[in-house]
């Protein structure tokens, strides 16, 4: 225990840089336009959708590169602060006031009959919407009430393992992690289970759900207010639950497909920890087997190869150019990102609305529409990021600020 904490002390020491990194915006502000082109594509070009994805998937590069930032970023900020409560309370003012604002807005389209909730709505509300609370809805295999909320819940699940594997003591076995989920995909392929536990009725939807939340919610008890094995086991509480729904409950986008996922954000922090000089650049050139198997896996699909191959150049060139001034039009992108990527299906989805026929209209009229969505969402997201996103992220800091210098004690074997 004492070789661990003086570990951990040693990589604390080094001088943090509280500021916005620049690059990591920058890299942000591109995946959110990234993401809108691919989503404006079916409801105002649809005739150019497939022959552009077979081509390079856009909506797949701009989520990777947000899976790289989040990977290389978010397990800093729990190391940085030494505390798992204050790491949560930071998450939930980050991510849960714009998730509600986006969860509103799709409740408002619907009520003016602009668009239209999945069935299950009215057949299982209850289980999804204490899926959707959790965040975890899209490995409960349900439908997500904004499309692209599926991503979320893969940051929740990356959020899970973090704090399991920060109370064990293994948060630095990121490489070990990384290459665990790729091998697992690669060898699963075509053969791990889809909506195993949520595949029969309400019923058992809804008992999968609040039984899932309550051992999470165990496990995060126990980490958060327990010590020595209890807090140790809540912690392997959490890990096997997660990884159980990564494992046989996955649907959109698919088995292998999440497990990439969780392997391209561990891949992020090992770069992380590389650049940081925490491993060497030799122990984290392994990672070149995450984006590799990603292309073996996508075989027959030369949007995705090209999505995965373009995604990591791209976080790679920006890891290059992190020293230099970002150019401040992105960095402002980046800054606004995630309302961008919350908002913009709600205004997409009303276009279909006003316009179910886009191939009858001009090129030049629909390429209108979408300047005046894009405008509309970066008016919106601006407001947003103002009244909503900031003032929850300055609240959130005040409240994880009351567990700072409460640096709480890791478990387990050597951290290397």
């Amino acid at each position: 225990m004492a070789t661990i904490q003086g570990q951990e002390r040693k990589h604390e020491s080094r001088p943090v840089n509280d500021r916005r990194l620049g690059w990591l915006d920058a890299l942000r502000g591109v995946a959110a336009l990234m993401v809108v082109f691919e989503h404006a594509l079916s409801p105002l070009f649809p005739e150019h959708r497939m022959p552009i994805k077979m081509v390079f998937e856009a909506g797949w590069y701009g989520v990777l590169v947000f899976f790289l930032v989040s990977g290389y970023i978010v397990p800093a900020s729990l190391e940085r602060r030494g505390s798992v409560p204050g790491f949560w309370i930071s998450r939930f003012f980050r991510l849960y006031p714009m998730f509600a604002v986006s969860v509103a807005g799709m409740a408002l389209l619907a009520a003016l009959g602009w668009d239209a909730l999945d069935g299950w709505w009215r057949t299982r509300p209850v289980a999804l919407g204490l899926g959707h609370l959790t965040m975890l809805q899209n490995l409960f295999a349900m439908p997500n009430v904004v499309n692209v909320l599926w991503t979320l819940s893969f940051e929740m699940a990356f959020y899970l393992l973090l704090t399991a594997m920060y109370v064990l003591g293994v948060h630095r076995r990121g490489s070990r992690a990384a290459l665990g989920f790729i091998a697992v995909a690669a060898l699963g392929a075509g053969v791990l289970p889809s909506r195993l536990l949520t595949s029969a009725g309400p019923g058992e939807m809804l008992a999968v759900v609040l039984a899932v939340i309550a051992l999470v919610s165990a496990g995060l008890l126990a980490v958060f207010s327990a010590s020595g094995g209890v807090r140790r086991a809540g912690a392997i509480v959490i890990g096997l639950t997660v990884l159980t729904l990564l494992a046989v409950n996955q649907n959109y986008p698919g088995p292998w497909e999440g497990l990439f996922i969780l392997a391209t954000m561990f891949a992020g922090t090992v770069l992380y920890r590389a650049e940081r000089a925490e491993i060497s650049w030799k122990r984290a050139s392994w990672m070149a087997l995450v984006p590799l198997a990603g292309i073996w896996l996508a075989g027959g699909r030369p949007g995705f190869q090209a999505a995965v191959v373009a995604a990591w150049l791209t976080f790679l060139i920006g890891m290059t150019l992190r020293n230099r001034k970002m150019p401040a039009p992105l960095t402002w992108l980046g800054l606004v990102s995630y309302s961008i990527y919350l908002l913009h299906p709600l205004f997409l989805e009303s276009a279909q609305w006003f316009w179910p026929d886009p191939a009858g209209l001009s090129i030049s009229v629909r390429l209108g529409i979408l300047a005046a969505v894009v405008a509309l969402v970066l008016g919106l997201s601006a407001l947003t990021w103002r009244f909503v996103e900031a003032p929850a992220q300055r609240l959130g800091k005040r409240l994880a600020g009351q567990w700072r210098g409460r640096r709480e004690p890791v478990s387990g074997p050597s951290v290397r």
